[in-house]
This record gives C-alpha cells, sequence and structure tokens, in this order.
C-alpha cells in the first residue's frame, strides 16, 4: 500500500473530494440539519450556504495539493538553460517524482549537449590547427620566396628601381608577419610548448604591440595543473576579451590575471574603456559561454558604461 507521501495524483485529488463528502455526510447524519421533501426557503438555504463552503473547502483544498505542481510548471517555463538543479524537489509525492524525472532528464541532455559541444569545438580546434599550418608552410613559405626573389632583384636592378623594389619587398615583409600572427591566434603553439602561463604572457605581449592600451598581467606562482581541454578553453576566453577590450573598448590599460581561489583556477580580464549596458549574447559571449561549460566553469561578465568591463572565468581544478 503506498504511504501518504507517495499517492498518485488522482488518488490525491479523489482523497480531498472524498474527506469533503464525507464530511458533509456526517453533518447530515449527527445533526439536526435535514432536508424535507417539499423544503422551504429556510433548508435551500441551509443546503447552499452548505453546497458553498463544500466547494470553497474542495478548492483551497485541491489548490493547497496542487500548488507545488504550479510553481514546478512556473520553473519549466522560465528554464532558459539545461540546469539540471533548476528545479526545487518539493511537495507530495507525485510532484517531487515529476521533478526529479524532469531534473534527470535535464541532467541528460546537459550531459549530451556538453559532450556534443566538447566534439564541436575540439573539431573547431583541429581546423583551426590545420589552416594554421596550411598558412605557415604554404603562403609563409611563398612570401618569404617572395621576400628572397625581391632582395636579389634589388642588388642587379637600376638605381631608380631600387626605392621601389624596396617598398614592394617591406610590403611583402608586412604581409608575412600578418600571416604569422594569424597563424600564432589560430594555433597557439608556446600553450603546448611552454605552457598555459607563458601563452597568456606571449597573448598580452601580442595584444600590446597592435593596440593603445597598456597591459598589466599577474600570474600567480604554483598554479595547479589544468587539463589541455581546460588551458585552451582558459586561453581562448582570455583571447576573446583581450580581443574585445581592442576592438570594441576604446581602454586605455587593460590587467590580465591568472590566479587560484580555492579549489579553482581563476582568469580575470578587466579593462578601464567605455562598458555597456544591457549584455547580449553574441558571437564572442556565446562562444564563450560554450567553451566555460564544456570544463564545467563559470563565466561571469561584469560590465557598466564608462566603468569599464570585467570578464571572469572561474575553472574548478577537479573538473579539468
Amino acid at each position: 500500500m503506498r504511504s501518504p507521501g507517495h499517492l498518485t495524483l488522482s488518488w490525491t485529488i479523489f482523497l480531498i473530494n472524498g474527506s469533503v463528502l464525507v464530511v458533509a455526510a456526517l453533518l447530515l447524519l449527527l445533526t439536526p440539519v435535514r432536508v424535507s421533501p417539499d423544503p422551504g426557503a429556510t433548508e435551500a438555504l441551509v443546503v447552499a450556504a452548505g453546497l458553498l463552503v463544500m466547494l470553497l473547502t474542495n478548492a483551497l483544498l485541491v489548490g493547497w495539493a496542487l500548488a507545488p505542481l504550479q510553481r514546478l510548471i512556473g520553473r519549466l517555463e522560465d528554464i532558459e538553460r539545461l540546469a539540471p538543479t533548476d528545479l526545487p524537489e518539493e511537495g507530495s509525492g507525485p510532484v517531487r517524482g515529476i521533478a526529479r524525472t524532469v531534473n534527470a532528464l535535464l541532467a541528460r541532455l546537459s550531459e549530451e549537449r556538453r559532450a556534443g559541444d566538447a566534439r564541436a569545438l575540439a573539431a573547431q580546434e583541429s581546423e583551426r590547427h590545420r589552416i594554421a599550418q596550411e598558412l605557415h608552410d604554404e603562403v609563409g613559405q611563398s612570401l618569404t620566396v617572395v621576400l628572397l626573389g625581391l632582395k636579389q632583384l634589388e642588388a642587379s636592378a637600376p638605381a631608380a628601381l631600387v626605392p621601389e623594389l624596396a617598398a614592394v619587398r617591406e610590403s611583402a615583409r608586412a604581409g608575412l608577419d600578418d600571416v604569422r600572427r594569424v597563424a600564432r591566434r589560430l594555433r597557439p603553439g608556446v600553450l603546448e610548448d611552454l605552457g598555459l602561463t607563458s601563452a597568456l604572457a606571449a597573448l598580452a605581449t601580442d595584444f600590446a604591440d597592435h593596440s593603445t592600451a597598456s597591459v598589466r598581467r599577474s600570474f600567480a606562482p604554483g598554479l595547479p595543473a589544468l587539463s589541455p581541454e581546460a588551458e585552451v578553453v582558459v586561453y581562448r576566453v582570455a583571447q576573446e576579451a583581450l580581443t574585445n577590450a581592442a576592438r570594441h573598448a576604446d581602454a586605455r590599460e587593460v590587467e590580465l590575471s591568472l590566479g587560484r581561489q580555492g579549489a579553482a583556477v581563476v582568469l580575470e580580464v578587466r579593462d578601464d574603456g567605455r562598458g555597456f549596458e544591457g549584455l547580449a549574447d553574441g558571437s564572442g559571449l556565446m562562444g564563450m559561454r560554450e567553451r566555460a561549460a564544456l570544463v564545467r566553469a563559470e563565466l561571469s561578465v561584469v560590465s557598466r558604461p564608462r566603468h569599464g568591463t570585467t570578464v571572469r572565468l572561474r575553472v574548478p581544478v577537479e573538473a579539468s
């Protein structure tokens, strides 16, 4: 036999209605209240009052029993992301069972989405690697050959053509530098070779070289090791935050820091730029959120007009 906490929803409503009817029957049997075959006005008034009391009592009890279900429905309508802990497991057996089932479904969907995002981003990193390799091996080498040819041509060219050839050679050199810079951004080789801290330092240096803003960097010593996937996420979030600061913030100073907070490694990119109001999930922010979700990290972006923007990524060490 089911306990009261494990009754089905239909049995719960049945017991509420049955209880109201039983109380009405007991009142008819145990009290002087009677209804004659030809009821008068007083008897009709008593019956109407009794019926009204029964209806109100039934409505209140059913509403009380279904209130957790209504709250659950409201929470379901408000869910924006597949978070398995969004639904409170409260109320009687049926409502609690629905909440547990939905939470289990959300957890499974969240895990499947996380695995799908991981595969998609892994494919994206692989494609970045391939493009960077082609830029370095093909475009870079072709430009190097052009530079060598121009240099030899300058040595045998008439004096009047030397300045023009030198200008063309400098343009080719600048193009080669741009190709190498794009290749480095596509594939952070320093991350694989020297580690996360050195990669972030190189990223800050590259930002300072191509931006009018100054960069202050602060890296705490003795940070716990992160998985390769988590290191890539930290690097890409820092890269996107610095890119946004350079393109949109009009900042004069940017601070890049990496430290430890409890059992987590925390990346923070703070600028004193123009800031913004009303955070919208653009492609950059959406990409940062998706990457953070891959390693179960917490991403927060705080910004106010004329007070700058702060991007903060907290990566749990045990989850990396």
